[in-house]
């Protein structure tokens, strides 16, 4: 059996009142016996995520983070509904079992979801799991595939018809972030200014299809069954919205680390994509075209605007380090990591023949 992702004791600021927690959860989620401990998960610069672990139920419990935050961020709420929405016809989503809106309980709306116990992909394979490179591929394409299924689902059929805009997501997607980009702009970092005029001329006259996006679709999203490997659910679903599925894998794409990279691209690798057997970026757009029937031959703009976005995503959280608004030295790398995806962009943007 391979190794099971598991929480960790509470970082400091981020305790909860268990009590109050237990108090409520027993009071929706019928069965609940004894008194919970209380774990989290580490990782994720965003939403916190707990295991609540009782005698006879483990549970996962979602809250936004402490302080002031971004209108329309940590959305529990959203995200919540989605996922109840979505399951009847996306299995891969763990049950929502209760959410709360009352503020008294916690300060902030939560839900609790079930625990799907398996192998979550970080930035290797725990060393328990040895695949061969045949594994590693079936494995590969087995999560493109949930990817592929995400986007077939059928919007109304979910009832999902009001989840984002749809029509027009290319041009918020390239306005939204140039927009971000410059607001958040550093004198030490590139203007992306050559990146956003590329962008502008070579974008698409519309969306390739309006379909239901994850927009954070990595390796550390999916869960494993601890005994196959194989999928057996798919996390984080605050940013899910309805737009271009195109633009969902050039997102994916931007974390695709293959073994032929950089060494630099290296450093930034986040997830097992370099591993014997992983498909290359352009193996997995291929693939894509192949089981979904989109045109895929003119990918250059898609996988521009993914590193684009994650340099969007890298130079917000930059600004704030720059700015001695937080001091995590985790984020100290993020200024040189931006200007090294300005210069990625560029690279792809001479090669492209668009």
């Amino acid at each position: 059996m391979a190794v099971i992702d598991e929480p960790r004791s509470v970082r400091k600021g981020d305790e909860l009142d268990v009590a109050a927690v237990d108090h409520y959860l027993k009071q929706h989620i019928p069965g609940l016996a004894g008194s919970p401990e209380l774990q989290q998960f580490p990782g994720g610069a965003s939403n916190l995520t707990y295991l609540v672990r009782y005698a006879n139920r483990e549970l996962i419990l979602r809250r936004p983070p402490a302080g002031k935050k971004a209108k329309g961020a940590h959305d529990m709420v959203r995200e919540a509904k989605i996922m109840q929405a979505l399951k009847p016809v996306y299995p891969y989503v763990p049950e929502v079992l209760a959410l709360c809106q009352d503020e008294t309980v916690m300060g902030c709306d939560f839900y609790v979801m079930q625990r799907l116990r398996g192998v979550i992909p970080r930035q290797d394979f725990p060393p328990e799991i040895a695949l061969t490179s045949e594994k590693t591929r079936a494995l590969c394409l087995s999560v493109i595939d949930k990817l592929v299924e995400l986007h077939k689902v059928d919007i109304k059929a979910a009832g999902l018809e009001s989840l984002g805009k749809g029509e027009g997501y290319v041009n918020r997607q390239i306005s939204g972030w140039s927009e971000r980009l410059r607001n958040a702009h550093t004198p030490d970092n590139k203007d992306f200014a050559e990146v956003i005029a590329w962008l502008e001329a070579k974008k698409p006259a519309g969306e390739v299809a309006i379909t239901l996006i994850h927009n954070d679709y990595r390796f550390d999203n999916v869960v494993l069954d601890p005994d196959d490997l194989h999928v057996i659910g798919v996390l984080d679903w605050e940013m899910a919205t309805l737009g271009d599925p195109l633009m969902d894998l050039g997102n994916t794409l931007a974390y695709w680390v293959q073994a032929d990279d950089d060494p630099i691209f290296q450093m930034m690798r986040r997830q097992p994509t370099n591993a014997p057997g992983m498909l290359t970026r352009r193996e997995v757009i291929d693939y894509y075209g192949e089981k979904t029937g989109w045109r895929v031959d003119n990918f250059d703009f898609y996988e521009v605007y993914g590193l684009f976005r994650l340099a969007g995503i890298a130079q917000q959280i930059w600004y704030r380090f720059f700015h001695q608004q937080t001091t995590n030295p985790a984020f100290a790398q993020f200024g040189p990591m931006v200007n090294y995806l300005e210069q990625r962009c560029m690279n792809l943007i001479r090669q492209s023949s668009l």
